[in-house]
């Protein structure tokens, strides 16, 4: 199959605005949707999703040129069925308003915090995890009792039609829709008044998504990426650090917004790392062309690829490629590491996302410490050592939207944990309950009784007033 046989269901961004309005209309008739009605709309998901999973497999492989089912099951569809039977464990608990302590100066009260739905969230989801990064955020965006329009990547038309499928399976249109376009329509559907709006893709692209979000006033939040870095300490070998970094780099073959970026290791063990990197991968990959190994997503993204390995190449750096190009998949790109970088590679300076891996040699754990936060605050750090000393460091020391400490990218994984980036890796979490709490209001609520005892506040103002400002201002 090939793409361009793929006819998108193109729209405009007036029938966006219009579906939205829709949306806007039916949320005002249902502003709280029952505990029950949000899990059965989380429930026909999971149901739709299963059913068509089969066809879902197919539809991924092809918009990739290839990548396994298996990678797919685990990556994708996994963790986003775990994302739904976690909301519907946990949603009564989510839901129940949170008490909160009333000061003594203003009793008798109650307070208490009660999280509300926004109303119509906009979801824009990349090509990389086109299931999980789609369906990922509905899930939050349901379990706090919201509509949802989904605008996913024009480069996997293929997932997007089964995508399709389900949601139409699942919901009416007023309440989850999918819209496909290109980026001209990207651009629409950021400046469109949603109740909020959640991005993932590029740094680049974020910013530009939440400048035109901000005409609305519409909060974002923003899942970028940036140089996930993976600091290898001394105390451990180098086939503990590759065993448990390899697959996250491998997987999807980079292209994963937590891959690791680049390396940090030892000076003095770059050459058993190499040589670690180069037996693990053949032994995880003995054959590219035997179907466990993705390929790069479309020619654009292989030549810019190519493009920046040439770049480093002529500016001094050498590759050490472990695998060898399968003829029958034109996309395969096997792992290259990158030796003898330097900054003015563009490699160096910009997110990888794909199947290449710097690696950068330390004289002294500080002076890796100081590599890494002379850069940008990346969405992930790796971290790999026994040393609990050595542990608490780096994560006082350093800053990131996640850490995986002998392991890397299966925090995202972890149904429980909120997932997000910090500064130009992102902005806001969702998964678990911070996802329903990003996607509702937390409305404070303060409630008096019969007793009201903020008439002694009330002019002219005398002496009992004045006494208890002062006790309170000198309490």
């Amino acid at each position: 199959m090939q793409h361009q046989t793929v006819s998108i269901n193109q729209i405009n961004i007036h029938d966006v605005t219009q579906l939205l309005e829709k949306q806007k209309t039916a949320f005002l008739h249902d502003p709280f949707p029952s505990e029950e009605l949000r899990k059965q709309q989380l429930v026909a998901l999971k149901k739709a999703l299963l059913k068509h999973k089969d066809k879902l497999l197919k539809a991924v492989s092809a918009d990739f040129g290839w990548r396994s089912d298996d990678e797919s099951l685990l990556a994708d569809i996994m963790p986003t069925v775990m994302s739904i039977d976690h909301a519907i464990k946990h949603l009564r608990d989510w839901m129940k308003p949170e008490k909160r302590k009333v000061s003594m100066m203003f009793q008798p009260a109650r307070n208490r915090v009660m999280f509300q739905p926004l109303g119509v969230i906009g979801i824009m989801s990349p090509w990389n995890y086109p299931i999980f990064l789609s369906l990922g955020p509905l899930v939050a965006a349901i379990a706090a009792g919201n509509r949802a329009i989904i605008k996913p990547s024009e480069f996997t038309p293929y997932a997007n039609r089964v995508l399709s499928e389900i949601l139409a399976e699942a919901f009416s249109s007023d309440e989850v829709a999918m819209v496909e376009g290109d980026a001209e329509l990207a651009a629409g559907f950021s400046g469109l008044a949603f109740d909020h709006l959640i991005f993932t893709g590029s740094t680049a692209v974020g910013k530009r998504v939440m400048a035109s979000a901000a005409k609305n006033l519409t909060p974002v939040t923003l899942e970028l990426g940036g140089k996930s870095p993976a600091l290898v300490a001394p105390d451990v070998s180098a086939d503990f650090a590759v065993t448990r970094m390899l697959y996250g780099k491998c997987l999807n073959a980079g292209q994963t917004c937590v891959a690791p970026d680049y390396v940090l290791c030892p000076d003095s063990m770059e050459s058993a790392l190499i040589a670690s990197f180069k037996e693990q991968f053949n032994q995880l990959y003995p054959d590219i062309s035997s179907g466990d190994y993705t390929s790069v997503i479309n020619d654009s993204q292989y030549e810019r690829l190519q493009s920046w390995l040439k770049d480093a190449v002529d500016k001094g750096a050498e590759i050490i490629s472990l695998g060898n190009k399968s003829e029958q998949l034109p996309r395969s790109m096997p792992l290259q590491l990158l030796l003898k970088t330097n900054s003015s590679m563009t490699i160096m300076q910009q997110e990888i996302f794909g199947p290449i891996l710097p690696v950068i040699t330390y004289n002294n754990f500080d002076d890796a410490i100081k590599i890494i936060n002379s850069k940008p605050r990346p969405l992930a750090l790796y971290l790999f050592t026994k040393d609990k000393k050595l542990e608490n460091q780096v994560l006082k020391q350093t800053h990131a939207g996640g850490v995986c400490i002998n392991d890397t990218v299966n925090h995202v994984a972890q149904e429980d944990l909120p997932f997000g980036g910090i500064g130009p890796s992102g902005m806001g979490k969702y998964h678990a309950r911070e996802g329903f709490q990003t996607f509702s209001a937390a409305k404070s609520v303060l409630k008096r009784g019969r007793f009201y005892s903020a008439k002694t506040a009330f002019p002219p103002y005398g002496k009992l007033i004045h006494k208890l400002i002062y006790r309170f201002l000198l309490n």
